[in-house]
């Protein structure tokens, strides 16, 4: 199986974002700090199966929780959600130079077409 994770990457992460879910979820924290209930609202499923899909998404190093009084709301981590967008970005950029280089044989195979027809 081919290791797709940097070293400074958690590789839990996109297993983490594959669930339906669970990326619910962090679309819904995009919108601030949320407790286990707010976060349990839209969704049909037991209280214990959403703080199941959040300690995934905590595990992955997406999300982090504070204790506030008896609330434990959960927010975003940015440094999870960095972690993956530089990886991607990266792939981005080779994805990149790899079709610019194919531009340019295109091209060349192109003009010796034309020129083949001359």
């Amino acid at each position: 199986m081919l290791n797709t994770s940097t070293p400074d990457q958690n590789p839990d992460v996109f297993a983490a974002i594959a669930h339906p879910v669970r990326r619910q979820l962090l679309d819904i924290l995009t919108k601030g700090d949320q407790s286990v209930k707010e976060l349990n609202t839209p969704f049909n499923i037991s209280q214990p199966a959403i703080s199941q899909h959040l300690r995934v998404l905590e595990d992955a190093g997406l999300i982090i929780s504070r204790v506030d009084g008896a609330r434990r709301p959960r927010r975003l981590a940015k440094a999870g959600i960095d972690a993956p967008d530089q990886w991607l970005s990266m792939i981005r950029k080779a994805l990149e130079t790899n079709y610019e280089r194919l531009d340019g044989v295109l091209a060349e195979m192109q003009s010796n077409q034309k020129e083949k027809i001359r």
